[in-house]
């Protein structure tokens, strides 16, 4: 329900500006396929269709007539451009003078597509509002849950071996060292010794501290952005000292804390580098925010947003493999409708989220839903809205240019030119969806 409110509105942003203009609008559909429900109120058919992935409104006179003096010469892509366009204007009435599409100013135009994207961004701005200030949202705070007493390289033998045991980890000796790091040894041999003690735990941290300040600069325990002040403070501060204001029973107290060289992933998984490393790890919570976190909030959110859209194309190898060939899924790659309905279920029926946990959820993935409908409607292929968009303004500034050369205003841009173009991404589109919808099926991706 709340996908296809989202799209009703995103599709209202387009009818309503239509409308506004003098344009005539005779459908309103939220869905593709066959016609499940309609009803007709004025000149408008409002209706909704069996298969939500998306939904439209038709606008007399979206495409133009052919162009004066354009080539009548027969070929198989004149034809298809000569169909599309003979389609487009059986729908123009002889009283629809003055309010077809291409007939309006460029700029009533552009804000008749852009509205309808411009809706999703509302809704997204909205309902990440009401989640971040009203709800609450998970969080990492910075109070801390361990503090390990030593500093154990990932994978040694000796963790397992302290488990199985009921050992203490930080007593048995390991490989410093070369291609056996981590390997359990026997103390006094060359290259082997017991961890080192942990920068955290040399400086007297102790889980259950919470850090309010670093280098001075105080933060907010239950701030949705302030572990990661911390985490980049420290991964900063490799070798140097760094200075944090933690508040333990009820008393603030100031220590110093030097961070040890680690060797870590880069951010886009491609490399490595080094950075400091203290040994702590943080507690998670679920915790409101102040308004004024909201345009910091949304601009981090809004910038992965960007990165995962602009990933898809190299993710889609993988999706596929997944899809097909019983690959592991990627958990951070793209996801469907089916997908993102299976996750909202696993998580309503988690029955240690509490119902302010589960809304923010909701809400939140309803909102990451609608400023992705935002940015992929806004980019300017046709035939989505940011093509239509870049057509009026191409337009425009072929007018201008015209003007300036003296010469007469070249009239309407043919956006009939770019059905080709409009064909090859809806299908690209609904390939995608398609096998999105397969991996969803039979590899989906899962809380677990």
């Amino acid at each position: 329900m709340g996908l296809l409110f989202s799209i009703g509105f995103h599709e209202y942003g387009h009818f309503f500006w239509a409308r506004k203009f003098g344009m005539r609008v005779p459908q309103f559909m939220v869905g593709f396929g066959p016609t499940v429900f309609s009803r007709r109120r004025g000149e408008t058919e409002f209706g909704i269709k069996a298969i939500p992935l998306g939904g439209y409104i038709r606008i007399v006179g979206m495409i133009p007539p052919a162009e004066e003096g354009e080539s009548k010469r027969a070929t198989r892509m004149r034809r298809f451009i000569a169909e599309v366009r003979g389609q487009a204007l059986d729908d123009v009435r002889p009283s629809d003078a003055g309010r077809v599409f291409y007939a309006k100013p460029w700029w009533q135009r552009v804000i008749v597509m852009f509205a309808g994207p411009f809706h999703n961004l509302v809704l997204a701005v909205v309902f990440f509002g009401i989640t971040l200030t009203a709800i609450g949202t998970n969080v990492i705070t910075t109070q801390l849950d361990t503090v390990p007493a030593c500093v154990v390289p990932a994978g040694a033998r000796s963790i397992a071996l302290a488990e199985e045991q009921d050992r203490d980890v930080c007593g048995i000796p390991i490989v410093t060292s070369g291609a056996d790091a981590g390997q359990v040894c026997g103390e006094g041999t060359p290259g082997c010794a017991r961890p080192v003690a942990s920068p955290a735990a040399e400086a007297g941290l102790r889980p259950g501290d919470t850090i309010v300040a670093v280098d001075g600069q105080q933060v907010d325990p239950t701030a949705y952005d302030s572990w990661t002040t911390v985490q980049q403070a420290i991964r900063g501060s490799a070798g140097q000292s760094l200075s944090l204001t933690v508040e333990r029973d009820g008393a603030q107290r100031e220590l110093t804390v030097t961070p040890i060289e680690n060797v870590v992933a880069t951010d886009d998984g491609e490399g490595t580098m080094t950075a400091g490393y203290l040994g702590v790890s943080p507690v998670f919570g679920f915790a409101r925010q102040s308004a004024g976190d909201l345009p910091g909030y949304f601009g981090m959110v809004v910038s992965q947003s960007v990165q995962r859209l602009l990933e898809i194309p190299e993710r889609v190898p993988q999706l596929f493999r997944a899809a097909f060939l019983g690959e592991e899924r990627d958990v951070n790659g793209p996801i469907g409708v089916v997908g993102v309905g299976r996750i909202s279920g696993e998580v309503f029926a988690i029955q240690e989220f509490s119902g302010a946990e589960k809304l923010s959820f909701f809400l939140s993935l309803l909102a990451s839903v609608n400023l992705v409908l935002f940015l992929f409607n806004l980019v300017p292929i046709y035939p989505l809205d940011g093509g239509h968009v870049a057509g009026a303004v191409y337009e425009k500034l072929r007018s201008v240019v015209a003007r300036w050369r003296g010469r007469p205003d070249p009239g309407p841009f043919d956006i009939a030119r770019l059905m080709p173009v409009a064909y090859l991404v809806a299908g690209l589109f609904i390939a995608l969806s398609g096998l999105l919808l397969i991996a969803d099926v039979v590899n989906p991706i899962t809380l677990q």
